[in-house]
């Protein structure tokens, strides 16, 4: 589909609408849709991302601001009809052969209620005098002249003028301010269920009409993470993982890896989700750690363990640097160390500052650092007892739960699987 995104300014200009634009543009993009960015200020995101820019759509155009500044007083300019005219043919130029026009707040609030306006008259299915207080005058251009003359419009709703206290001395009865209380017939989104239920008053339509679709958060740019963590990240799929285990040692027999293994097999049971992620590579000066290696792998295979036990060193051959061992500390869970013995332990101390709690053997190295803070076991324990230990204290960890659920809801790519592209395929 051909896909317009339209606010007053797109990024750089920094904003929480702008940003949330910006990842709506990148992720329809990468579904293979044609998306184009209308704004008045800022830049394309990408070659296949363009800008189009009109003056005239922004909020702080000067004949924008001295109109807004007699609509705030209640009055009507007598060249607002101008404006909205030129606007209105403005975004008919820009959205030719667009199939969906997605208008991110311009509709809730009265930064330019020309711009508002015009959009109004891009929607088929309320005439103009079906708003309240419109002038009977009011003339609309018609047809659209897409390729099949219909425009599907979502209005994208953060914030809305009427219901917000500090708005509320610059709006008043009748056109254009009831435009933004009105609803004349595009496709409502809110970004949380109190604007559901403020929309669906303001507009007295039914609250299940109105769709939300939440903010989220990219992880890897939260994170800062680095390429190569982001290509091994592409190898496997953390959406749904929970906990994620990390053990960062070397592949060596002292580490006990095996008994990591059957503990996850067991932790499964009890969490299903639950995965363990092993970042070292074969220790180095060992010719017996290659048949080490490849008992761990049987013992994978035996556990039905391929798809949640993760080497490292099975995709990538090289050393990997400090920054990205970082990267797997911000991304896991908990630190599982299940060694048979350890000269410091310094993964202890990296947990520590990675604020993951800790799981390891109660040897003295380990439990010189961790003291009465790591949940501790022997390294001959029962896997199932292990995992017991994992569960019970993650299952009753408020924070672990939270950050669980809230990274499988509020990621962007969760968003716009479960409510973006539905969104998309309404009314096709």
């Amino acid at each position: 589909m051909r896909i317009a995104l339209l606010h007053y300014s797109v990024p750089p200009v920094v904003g929480g609408v702008e940003s949330v634009l910006a990842h709506h543009a990148l992720l329809l993009s990468a579904a293979g849709h044609t998306v184009r960015l209308v704004a008045a200020r800022g830049d394309s995101l990408a070659i296949e991302i363009p800008l189009i820019q009109l003056p005239l759509i922004d909020s702080r155009q000067p004949r924008v601001l001295a109109i807004k500044a007699a609509l705030d007083h209640g009055e009507v300019p007598p060249d607002f009809e101008a404006l909205t005219t030129e606007i209105t043919r403005d975004l008919q130029a820009a959205l030719t052969d667009i199939d969906i026009l997605i208008a991110h707040n311009v509709c809730s609030l009265n930064k330019n209620l020309a711009l508002t306006a015009a959009i109004q008259r891009l929607t088929s299915s309320v005439t103009p005098n079906e708003v309240r207080g419109l002038a009977p005058s009011a003339e609309i251009p018609r047809p659209y002249g897409s390729r099949n003359d219909t425009l599907r419009v979502i209005l994208w709703h953060h914030d809305l003028a009427w219901t917000t206290p500090r708005y509320r001395a610059e709006l008043h009865d009748g056109y254009p301010w009831d435009l933004l209380r009105t609803d004349w017939g595009a496709r409502h989104v809110v970004v949380s269920d109190l604007r559901q239920r403020e929309l669906a008053e303001l507009l007295h339509i039914p609250i299940e009409s109105i769709a939300v679709a939440p903010n989220g958060v990219d992880q890897a740019a939260f994170y800062q993470l680095s390429p190569v963590t982001l290509s091994l990240l592409q190898r496997f799929d953390l959406a749904l993982a929970a906990p994620i285990l990390l053990l960062p040692v070397r592949l060596t027999p002292r580490k006990n890896i095996e008994l990591a293994l059957r503990a996850l097999a067991a932790l499964r049971r009890i969490m299903p989700e639950a995965i363990l992620i092993v970042t070292g590579p074969l220790g180095a000066h060992n010719p017996a750690n290659a048949a080490y290696f490849q008992k761990l792998k049987d013992l994978r295979t035996e556990l039905n363990l391929s798809g949640s036990a993760i080497f490292l060193a099975e995709l990538i051959d090289t050393y990997l640097p400090d920054e990205v061992i970082a990267d797997f500390y911000r991304l896991a869970d908990a630190l599982f160390m299940p060694s048979r013995e350890e000269g410091f332990g310094i993964p202890i101390v990296e947990a520590a500052f990675s604020k993951l709690p800790v799981f390891c053997t109660d040897i003295e190295p380990l439990r010189a650092l961790g003291l009465d803070e790591a949940t501790y076991f022997s390294p001959d324990a029962d896997p199932e007892a292990v995992a017991a230990q994992i569960a019970d204290r993650l299952q009753h960890d408020p924070q672990y739960q939270l950050a669980v659920r809230l990274r499988r809801a509020y990621t962007w790519d969760s968003i716009y699987a479960q409510h973006i592209a539905p969104l998309l395929e309404e009314d096709r």
